[in-house]
């Protein structure tokens, strides 16, 4: 392998000592991936199964991994650059979730009317499976992998991808799935235009991302909606009652799929809602359910939401209604999602690193039934804290700040709880909470931000957090 002296750039392929870059065949189109990550190796798969020209590009480095895989499939890349003269050549264009449309090669893209699109617009366009598609501020990684329990459980050839798991691509072109369960965030939307939904699942509408969406929560909405996209009244539609947001745009849209609402707070006839006497009632195509919600093995209100939203999915597709209640009632929470860590001297650590926004947050403190020291800070994408300022007073004990700048998370809570001290690390954040956290409390890592500017996602953030809880 060379490096070019020349904008430190990587290729694969050597030819005379040097790198010789040739996209695309005259007999083959060629389709140019920007990004390598999960979403981007995948479509490079799926699009040189299909015949076509492939070129992979991404501005930073490659993960190993995947470096293997574009070697062994014969795809050529490069590394540290975007070769325009290159990528100017494609057909079309399919970029990673994390490139905005704001970027300058996506601009220019644009102006050249080269189309851009998502993975999953792409893979869409090969398989016949049913797709399930959730999206929603919050709750999309439980309820997806909350369907694909159900399902796997009644016996169904299903697979998860999209935002979670092996990419839609890449399952698409070397597996052979009946169903396909797929978490969509507004990122992946975004680049979707003849990809259709069978079932589609809104789980909520807060704000999260506005920094992608110019701070216009109408913007952000608009983007959420496209899991809607190309619906007809073959297909379902499945939305959160309670959303004020998803209330209001409901009467602004066209909406051709038949549609089943789910609610916490209000007794409807059709779709899954909460009784007085706190069970969960489903009604679909006049065969009714009911479970109790304290059978739930995932418990809160927001669980209560997912598991509402997973309810009617699978009663739409005819499963048994024992297999749904047995799913609902052994169904273990995903990884970093209020995640129980240990108990260190009767102080219980739960990692919420996934929640990376306030109302993600809000579930998690609201389902506290432990005075808690609170881990939060991060990345801020435009939060507005006061939302939190009733359940903290009423649930807070402490507060540690995990990251680079907590003046606004000061800002907010200085006159509502009495400790906040700031951390720059998981271990030192774990250990000034354990010296914080009284017998019989909890800590609770919930961030309600994004974790890119001490750790490399949320994941690593969480790993982190439970690796210095372990050592304590």
């Amino acid at each position: 392998m060379n490096s070019s002296k020349q904008n430190s750039k990587k290729v694969s392929q050597e030819q005379d000592g040097e790198s010789e870059i040739v996209f695309p065949a005259k007999e083959k189109k060629g389709i140019a991936i920007l990004g390598a990550g999960e979403s981007g190796v995948g479509a490079a798969i799926l699009a040189k199964q299909k015949g076509f020209d492939v070129w992979v590009s991404d501005l930073g480095k490659i993960k190993d991994q995947y470096k293997k895989v574009l070697l062994h499939n014969e795809i050529k890349w490069e590394e540290g650059i975007h070769s325009h003269e290159i990528i100017f050549k494609a057909v079309e264009v399919i970029k990673s979730p994390g490139i905005p449309d704001s970027a300058p090669l996506i601009v220019e893209l644009h102006q050249r009317s080269i189309p851009v699109i998502s993975e999953i617009e792409f893979a869409g366009r090969y398989t016949d499976a049913t797709k399930i598609c959730i999206t929603g501020s919050n709750g999309k990684t439980t309820t997806t992998m909350m369907i694909y329990h159900i399902l796997s459980n009644a016996g169904l050839n299903v697979a998860v991808a999209g935002n979670v798991g092996v990419s839609l691509a890449r399952l698409v072109a070397e597996e052979n799935y009946d169903y396909f369960v797929i978490e969509l965030s507004s990122f992946q939307l975004d680049n979707m235009y003849g990809f259709k939904a069978d079932i589609a699942i809104l789980l909520n509408i807060t704000p999260d991302h506005l920094d992608r969406y110019d701070y216009d929560m109408q913007k952000y909405a608009d983007s959420k909606y496209r899991i809607t996209q190309n619906q007809d009244e073959n297909d379902v539609f499945i939305y959160n009652l309670d959303d004020e947001i998803i209330q209001q745009q409901n009467n602004n849209k066209i909406l051709k799929a038949k549609r089943y609402a789910f609610s916490y707070e209000k007794q409807l006839t059709e779709g899954a809602w909460v009784t007085t006497n706190k069970q969960i009632q489903t009604n679909i195509n006049n065969q009714q359910t009911s479970m109790s919600i304290h059978k739930l093995a995932t418990q809160g209100r927001h669980n209560a939401y997912n598991s509402m939203a997973s309810n009617i999915a699978s009663r739409v597709l005819n499963i048994r209604k024992e297999i749904i209640r047995d799913s609902l009632s052994d169904f273990q929470n995903v990884e970093h999602r209020l995640e129980f860590v240990a108990s260190v001297h009767h102080i219980d650590f739960i990692n919420d690193s996934k929640a990376t926004n306030v109302n993600s947050t809000w579930y998690a403190l609201e389902s506290m039934q432990k005075p808690t020291v609170w881990i939060v800070g991060g990345v801020d994408k435009g939060n507005d804290y006061t939302m939190l300022e009733g359940l903290v007073k009423e649930k807070v004990t402490g507060i540690i700040c995990l990251g680079k700048d907590n003046a606004k998370i000061h800002a907010a809570f200085e006159g509502v709880v009495e400790n906040i001290w700031d951390a720059s690390s998981a271990e030192e954040a774990v250990g000034l909470a354990y010296r914080m956290a009284k017998k019989e409390n909890a800590v609770l890592l919930s961030p309600a931000c994004a974790s890119f500017d001490l750790f490399e996602n949320f994941e690593d953030r969480g790993n982190k957090f439970k690796s210095a809880v372990r050592s304590l």
